[in-house]
């Protein structure tokens, strides 16, 4: 079917809805709660029962595109799915989209900086057009992701710079150079994550990179101290200063306050 109206708005492949699956359903059905995603297609099956097929935001198979698997689709009724106005309509104005991708390894002390603010801010309110996803060490969905163009992209990383542990900076990289290193082939490491070997990658695929900004917090180790586990205590204390400034970035975005658009040569 080409669309179904639920509470009074056609929905339509294409459009994007929050999930809100019966009461007492499955573990499944719990974790996918609140959730935003998109619809795919609207399926009516033998008995008449419309049901709506839905890819999650969030899910990092969803940017494997035409390589997707059937197990990254999920079907929901039509009671179960609230359809979401689109921001800014009425004054005919674009939602820049927004990617926040946390990166690191868990098992190597700070460097799991940006794994545990993504997973912290997954639960709370974002706007509209904003996506959290854990990449982890996954350096190829990181690339897939970023050639799927979200409008900005704000990489979550521990990045040594020099400073006290647990500084916080954005900064954006140059993409100018990252493209001119692109026509070396970059090193894609299937267990590990470097974001400029990322960007450079992506780009080779003929990816049409927008903007890059990364939130970077200075480590004070890339390894488990002895018998300890997890972030230092400066980098696990920066982690709560991380979300409200992730906040204010998608604010500033969102309103275009910022990044600043770059002037045409």
């Amino acid at each position: 079917m080409e669309s179904v109206t639920i509470g009074g708005v056609q929905v339509k492949p294409g459009d994007r809805v929050r999930l809100r699956p019966r009461k007492g359903g499955d573990v499944l059905d719990i974790a996918l709660a609140g959730k935003i995603a998109t619809v795919e297609s609207i399926e009516q099956d033998y008995e008449g029962q419309l049901h709506v097929s839905v890819v999650v935001d969030d899910d990092p198979g969803r940017d494997i595109g035409m390589l997707r698997q059937p197990g990254h689709r999920f079907f929901f009724t039509a009671a179960e799915v609230e359809p979401m106005a689109p921001a800014h309509a009425s004054a005919g104005k674009k939602t820049p989209t927004i990617l926040i991708a946390g990166i690191g390894n868990i098992f190597l002390g700070d460097d799991a900086f940006g794994v545990e603010v993504v997973s912290r801010l997954a639960h709370r309110h974002l706007p509209e057009g904003v996506r959290v996803v854990d990449f982890g060490i996954r350096g190829f969905d990181l690339t897939y992701a970023l050639i799927d163009g979200a409008d900005v992209t704000i990489l979550v990383d521990a990045c040594p710079r020099g400073g006290f542990a647990g500084d916080l900076y954005v900064v954006e990289p140059d993409l100018s150079s990252a493209e001119a290193a692109a026509t070396q082939p970059a090193a894609l490491d299937a267990h590990g994550m470097n974001p400029m070997n990322v960007i450079r990658a992506a780009q080779a695929m003929g990816g049409p990179l927008k903007r890059i900004l990364l939130l970077g917090c200075e480590p004070q180790t890339f390894g488990p101290e002895e018998g300890q586990m997890g972030l230092s205590d400066p980098v696990a204390s920066s982690v709560e200063r991380a979300i409200p400034l992730l906040e204010s970035i998608v604010k500033r975005v969102l309103d275009g306050e910022w990044p600043l658009q770059k002037s045409e040569s």
